[in-house]
């Protein structure tokens, strides 16, 4: 991995960020308080759709001990360089571009044992460091919970208005029962949240074209939830076999499921242009001790 011994730790930081964030229009996190739910496919389908309109798009993975993206952007064993205006992010398009830390290993199969202070400092230094060009969307592939990588990508970019967060869920209330928990999050530390995308959501068998539930909506599902706390609900995604065999290149071509995201991804862009109207009382919170 490259030596991070001589990351630069000035006060203004934050300051330097934001420049480089102001030629970023739309920035937009993808969320869970599950893991296993496909924040990272969607994360990649999501930009590859957006590209393919036209925007211009950059996929950042801050899930550092997770590092899903650069398989499933077809892009491991790819490094990053440097150059005089700081580390070039790597493209997969002319207009699609990616960066993460899988990106720094000697080998896909290297453990990153880092501690919160050096995934945060990580995390500041691809903000502050990659030379992003003038994009249209900032897509922020996030690890689950609501711990280190969130808090510090929300401060870093809050000053530079954030769009806000899209939060990823499957139907089932053990994943839901953690969204919910997410959705906390994003009201304690005001993040907007855009919408809601259910995953996994149905399967329609490719041979007889039955369509089943591999994952019940025993309470109601992404869309009940959505309804009792006044979010949006942005779309819902099937399941498909097709998944498993990342890159997601050629995913517009083969992909059934791919007629789903170009709704979703309208009513993100649109999300990202309005305001979040209500966001409800917020959920009821403790102090943890210690």
């Amino acid at each position: 991995m490259e030596d991070m011994s001589n990351m630069r730790k000035e006060p203004n930081s934050i300051e330097e960020i934001n420049e480089k964030m102001s030629l970023v229009k739309h920035k937009i996190l993808v969320i869970s308080g599950k893991g296993g739910v496909g924040k990272s496919t969607f994360s990649a389908l999501l930009a590859h759709n957006l590209a393919d309109e036209g925007k211009q798009v950059v996929l950042l993975d801050v899930d550092v001990c997770g590092l899903s993206i650069p398989k499933m952007m077809g892009l491991e064993g790819e490094q990053v360089h440097q150059s005089g205006s700081g580390w070039s992010p790597v493209y997969l398009e002319d207009n699609l571009a990616v960066m993460s830390v899988g990106f720094l290993l000697c080998s896909p199969n290297d453990a990153v044992i880092w501690r919160g202070p050096k995934k945060n400092g990580m995390i500041q230094q691809f903000l502050r460091d990659v030379d992003w060009g003038e994009v249209d969307y900032l897509i922020v592939d996030t690890p689950p919970g609501t711990s280190d990588e969130h808090l510090t990508v929300v401060q870093y970019l809050s000053a530079s208005c954030i769009d806000g967060a899209v939060i990823v869920t499957n139907p089932q209330e053990v994943s839901l029962q953690d969204v919910r928990k997410e959705i906390n999050f994003c009201r304690i530390v005001k993040l907007q949240i855009i919408g809601v995308v259910e995953n996994m959501s149905g399967f329609k068998c490719p041979n007889c074209t039955t369509e089943s539930h591999i994952f019940p909506p025993t309470t109601g599902g992404a869309e009940q939830m959505c309804n009792d706390f006044g979010i949006p609900l942005l779309g819902k995604i099937p399941l498909d076999p097709l998944w498993v065999y990342p890159p997601f290149r050629d995913y517009t071509s083969d992909f059934w499921t791919a007629r789903t995201y170009p709704t979703v991804s309208l009513r993100l862009v649109t999300g990202c242009c309005t305001p979040e109207t209500d966001l409800s009382p917020p959920l009821q919170t403790c102090d943890l001790p210690g």
